[in-house]
């Protein structure tokens, strides 16, 4: 009888590790799961033609990221972007535009039509990806690594509105984010890309 007890209660204490076992796996691989992202190189996006790019592309740039939007009242800043782009880029700094539709519907465009409106319209010649989300439910997940400090270690700053400016340093880290109506010929904004850039 003592033997059967005892097998009985060696079985339990085996399954209530068994199970404990299981559970301090299943937390560890979520807790790996969650790791924050290193750097925005971690991340694949479509251009503005649908091809997926990794922004591992951009390695050793400084990189100024900006959500657009075609029907803001704050569009006529991607001809100043765009000219800042040609002063700058062979300095090593790159724009990358990201259209989103988050702000009152103002940028209703299809990609290809968006592709058209900023060639024909202001030129833009720096790199365009496709439409995404830079806020709520969906946001894409760069945006929600670029905004919160969880996630890129620097800064919580969501996206107020359309031209709002990430800069990125040439290691793939967030360094600062910028204002929508703070131009790129700001002092502000300048003097965060004269000190990456030397």
């Amino acid at each position: 009888m003592y033997n059967k007890l005892f097998l009985a209660l060696l079985s339990i204490v085996f399954m209530a590790s068994g199970c404990n076992t299981n559970s301090t796996a299943k937390s560890s691989a979520s807790i790996g799961n969650a790791l924050p992202t290193q750097s925005i190189y971690d991340f694949t996006m479509k251009d503005i033609d649908g091809k997926s790019i990794s922004l591992a592309t951009y390695k050793g740039k400084t990189i100024v990221i900006v959500n657009t939007a075609s029907q803001c009242g704050l569009v006529g800043q991607l001809e100043e972007i765009e000219a800042f782009y040609k002063k700058y880029k062979d300095k090593g700094v790159v724009v990358l535009g990201f259209p989103a539709n988050n702000f009152l519907g103002q940028e209703p465009l299809s990609n290809a039509e968006i592709k058209t409106f900023c060639t024909k319209n202001y030129g833009v010649s720096f790199p365009m990806f496709s439409k995404i989300s830079v806020k709520g439910n969906d946001i894409d997940p760069l945006y929600k690594y670029l905004t919160s400090k969880d996630e890129n270690g620097v800064v919580d700053a969501p996206v107020k509105w359309n031209y709002q400016k990430f800069i990125i340093d040439k290691n793939g880290k967030v360094v600062a984010s910028v204002n929508p109506r703070t131009s790129v010929n700001d002092v502000e904004f300048m003097q965060y890309i004269d000190d990456l850039i030397k």
